[in-house]
């Protein structure tokens, strides 16, 4: 008498199963990027187990995980030729966003990683508990990052191609119709100062950053040739101390870093030294105004909370609009970006 086995069902539901084991899921992503794996089957679909072995030097067994992993995580498809991409990956290579994804996974694994491990500590604390897994005593954890050139170049390859991505959502969506100096708080290496500057030729931007990135940043504005109309100048962004004569002040990705308290200080320290009639344009990844999405917003917070700064997260549309009517800001108004990968928006309001 011949058996005849059948698969159980399983009795936690994939979509748990990624959750519970989420880590291992990304190290398969991580693996499937870093090894070339993606990139292999996007120059050439149907590639044959064999090759895919050969050309990623794997032996045997580390070939059967690998491929078990991304076809079980539908990253990736078998068919009777070989294996091909899954869609979802192949639409971030013809959509132009794989090297982003690539950055992403990069900042995840060396950047973000050690300091989730106290995650759940820094809920309860409500500040950044995570920080102590990173070397050195700085206030936050671009200050530390600054003291490890490796770890530094992975976070600002990954702030660069993730700049590269928002500066287009702030040139096609954001106003500048009414701006001729712009000052670009917490500005980084200068990447949406330099895309500000090239799609308004009548602009000047000036990006106050720390001593550490200051640097970074006046290279490479020098080498853009951009050293006319963007300046970089160092400074504490909470000092108050803010450069005057601009009309309009910038926050791209910074308040994402603190709670709300302190982001009502740096919202204060705009009023202060903008003229009356001047702006504030803020640019972030929103969460809706009800806390229950979008995903990525839910799973970027983390880094945030832990991490990156005093405790921050990806605030929603109304959290940042109610602490800028609280420091003075008025006609306040929020405009979504449309087909991004990301849950981009721009909020701005007058003094």
């Amino acid at each position: 008498m011949t058996e005849v086995q059948t698969q159980p069902e399983s009795v936690v539901p994939d979509a748990l199963t990624t959750v519970l084991l989420g880590h291992n899921a990304f190290q398969f992503t991580r693996a499937g990027v870093e090894l070339g794996l993606f990139d292999l089957l996007e120059r050439s679909p149907g590639t044959s187990r064999e090759r895919i072995g050969a050309e990623l030097g794997l032996a045997e067994r580390s070939l059967d995980i690998l491929l078990l992993g991304v076809t079980a995580l539908r990253l990736v498809e078998r068919t009777e030729e070989g294996y091909v991409n899954a869609k979802s990956i192949s639409d971030l290579f013809t959509g132009g966003h794989w090297e982003l994804v690539k950055a992403v996974v990069g900042f995840e694994a060396y950047v973000t990683y050690p300091g989730l491990v106290d995650f759940t500590e820094s809920l309860r604390a409500n500040s950044n508990i995570g920080l102590r897994r990173y070397p050195g005593d700085g206030a936050t954890v671009y200050h530390r990052l600054s003291e490890d050139p490796e770890l530094l170049k992975v976070f600002y390859h990954f702030m660069g191609t993730w700049s590269a991505v928002a500066s287009k959502h702030l040139i096609k969506y954001g106003d500048f119709s009414s701006s001729r100096r712009i000052l670009d708080v917490g500005g980084g290496d200068a990447t949406m100062a330099m895309a500000v500057a090239r799609a308004h030729p009548d602009v000047e931007v000036t990006v106050l950053e720390i001593p550490k990135v200051v640097e970074l940043a006046r290279k490479r504005v020098a080498e853009a040739g951009l050293d006319d109309r963007v300046k970089v100048v160092e400074g504490d962004i909470f000092a108050g101390d803010y450069p005057e004569g601009h009309d309009t002040v910038m926050f791209v990705h910074q308040l994402q870093i603190w709670p709300q308290d302190r982001i009502r200080v740096l919202l204060g320290h705009a009023h202060a030294v903008l003229p009356e009639g001047g702006r504030v344009l803020i640019l972030n990844s929103m969460s809706e105004d009800n806390y229950d999405g979008p995903l990525m917003a839910a799973l970027a917070s983390p880094f945030f909370a832990a991490v990156a700064g005093e405790g921050g997260m990806l605030y929603s549309w109304e959290g940042y609009e109610k602490s800028l009517k609280e420091v003075g800001f008025d006609q306040v108004r929020r405009t979504r970006c449309a087909e991004a990968i990301t849950p981009h928006g721009i909020i701005t309001a007058v003094k």
